[in-house]
């Protein structure tokens, strides 16, 4: 018998969807990767929405500072300890029972990424770091599978759909990621909620143009927007696709083979983490001390950088090194560990 479908009838009146178009929407299959500012935002309007199953990934737990724009999340959670894919999964089941929700506690990497995106008709980014995103771009390209990238810090943020071999891939335009003095966090940036708003429901609006299979509809190309002084940007279309690309045209898998991205190892008696980069960079410590100094207290030779700071009642100590290596002091979780190297490194 098929799904009662009146509950998003204000949905499918709007003519580009219709009937048939919410069919499609409420049999589709989506991986949501992350579930911080932008992964509750699209979590929250795909449940809605009325997608027939989708599967939260995340490794982190609630924290109070991220009730400021994580929508789906309350003080409850953080009393009650809660993972946020499980947090999120039962609030929107709350919301809409319908949908087959699937929450998993993990970090999304080049083990198990596959195996995350299984049977997905579609891959949603809301991860806080480029080597994710490079991961999540290799396994889609390599299965053909649709994904759409969402970035955002303080009042800026953009987004690009990605059509395997036909819309340009995440490598295409970005062939590595930023360095990490020039790309900050929100953690060492701030962010204000409208653009975390305005990027999400971009990326779902997005979404549901390619669950409906209206992959003519869909804006290729990135796009960026800057809340605070209103100023848009749209870079390249479907004909810019790099014909060297190593990802979509050469079929080279480096993030999903291990062979980029950071490593990591428990320091043994030490309760810290070491954190290393697949190749060496030459770090700028003057500009990254600047920006770890709003969040703690930092010194820095020419040797290493170290920065001392507390979160959610725990300090810790990064200790980082010009070639990028860093040592997380006060955690041997390292799921951990890598979350905070992502937070005030911006990998």
């Amino acid at each position: 018998m098929d799904q009662d479908l009146t509950r998003y009838h204000r949905q499918y009146l709007f003519h580009k969807i219709g009937l048939e178009g919410q069919k499609k929407i409420s049999k589709s299959r989506v991986t949501l990767i992350g579930c911080g500012a932008l992964g509750t935002v699209i979590a929250s309007a795909l449940v809605r929405g009325g997608v027939g199953f989708l599967r939260i990934v995340d490794r982190d737990f609630i924290e109070l500072n991220n009730l400021q724009r994580q929508v789906l999340f309350d003080e409850e959670d953080i009393r009650q300890n809660l993972p946020k894919a499980v947090a999120a999964k039962q609030k929107l089941e709350k919301i809409n029972h319908q949908v087959k929700i699937d929450a998993v506690v993990a970090d999304a990497n080049y083990t198990n990424i596959e195996s995350l995106i299984e049977g997905a008709d579609l891959v949603m980014d809301g991860s806080d770091n480029f080597e994710v995103r490079y991961v999540i771009n290799d396994a889609c390209v390599k299965a053909g599978k649709p994904w759409i990238y969402g970035g955002c810090v303080g009042d800026a943020g953009m987004t690009l759909v990605v059509i395997p071999k036909k819309t340009p891939c995440l490598a295409c335009l970005f062939q590595s990621a930023p360095p990490p003095e020039f790309s900050p966090s929100c953690d060492t940036a701030g962010i204000i909620s409208p653009i975390v708003n305005i990027i999400s429901s971009l990326q779902v609006t997005e979404a549901l143009k390619v669950l409906m299979g209206k992959f003519d509809e869909v804006n290729g190309g990135l796009y960026s927007f800057n809340v605070w002084n209103r100023e848009a940007h749209a870079f390249g279309t479907s004909a810019s696709r790099d014909p060297e690309c190593p990802v979509c045209e050469k079929g080279i898998y480096e993030y999903l083979k291990g062979e980029k991205g950071v490593r990591t190892s428990m320091l043994c008696g030490r309760n810290a983490v070491q954190i290393s980069r697949d190749s060496a960079i030459k770090l700028d410590f003057p500009v990254i001390a600047d920006k770890l100094k709003q969040v703690g207290v930092v010194s820095f030779n020419n040797f290493m950088l170290k920065c001392a700071l507390k979160e959610s009642g725990t300090d810790y100590e990064i200790t980082l090194f010009p070639d990028g290596r860093a040592i997380i002091k006060g955690t041997s979780d390292i799921p951990r560990a890598k979350s905070i190297y992502a937070k005030y490194i911006s990998v």
